[in-house]
């Protein structure tokens, strides 16, 4: 669904806003700007002066819409999505000569109160802060929150990395729009985004990749007064 990109996109700009990833200053969160959609971190995105970087990662999990009742006309349906954000702490190492992105492990207690400071700013951000507003215009409202650290267990091995699972209630994809526009919600939000934004800057990819066939023109309107019911069958005053 669209709706479910709209509102991953909206996210982004929250947690790195188009302002501070040009200046360079001023992120609300500890990953700064590195801030990626929907791919995984890759070793250039490592700040290698460190002993490690925090990263975020969004991605779509899952969409969809139902009816919201039994007596609910055929469009009249409530849209959900599952967004995963992946908070992690990377570390790059080298595998056989060849670069590598690793997740550090839990031996680290202060690489942990990052992390765990990194996913509060998360969940800050998107549902509390007045930054977070443009988020919440998109998701109507979060049903849901899991946070799934990343390990094994039974070997005794974990790693510095959170999913932050939102279920998120989001409106259905409206395509009843003008020729040549997005579907709504991208179509608000990308009206509503700063110029240079990455979130727009998909949108405007999304816009050439998906184009609605165009409506045909009114040719002409007709109105009937006739009922077709015959004076028998009025009801009698």
């Amino acid at each position: 669904m669209l709706s479910a990109t709209a509102v991953r996109l909206a996210a982004i700009e929250v947690l790195c806003p188009t302002a501070m990833r040009e200046s360079g200053t001023g992120f609300p969160t500890l990953a700064q700007h590195r801030v990626f959609d929907s791919r995984q971190v890759a070793f250039q995105d490592i700040d290698l002066s460190k002993a490690f970087t925090p990263v975020l990662v969004l991605h779509t999990a899952e969409s969809g819409a139902t009816l919201r009742g039994a007596v609910a006309g055929a469009d009249d349906r409530a849209g959900t999505t599952v967004l995963d954000i992946v908070a992690e702490i990377a570390v790059a190492g080298d595998d056989e000569g060849d670069s590598e992105v690793y997740v550090r492990s839990e031996d680290d207690p202060q690489a942990r109160l990052v992390l765990e400071a990194l996913t509060a700013q998360v969940l800050y951000l998107l549902e509390h802060a007045p930054s977070g507003r443009l988020f919440r215009k998109y998701a109507r409202s979060i049903s849901s929150i899991e946070i799934r650290t990343y390990g094994s267990p039974e070997l005794g091995v974990r790693f510095l990395r959170n999913t932050i699972r939102l279920r998120i209630d989001i409106p259905d994809d409206d395509f009843d729009v003008p020729n040549g526009s997005l579907p709504e919600p991208c179509r608000s939000l990308h009206m509503e985004l700063p110029a240079g934004s990455y979130a727009k800057e998909k949108l405007d990819e999304l816009a050439a990749f998906f184009v609605m066939q165009s409506l045909p023109d009114l040719q002409n309107a007709g109105i009937t007064t006739d009922l077709g019911v015959t004076g028998e069958g009025l009801p009698q005053s």
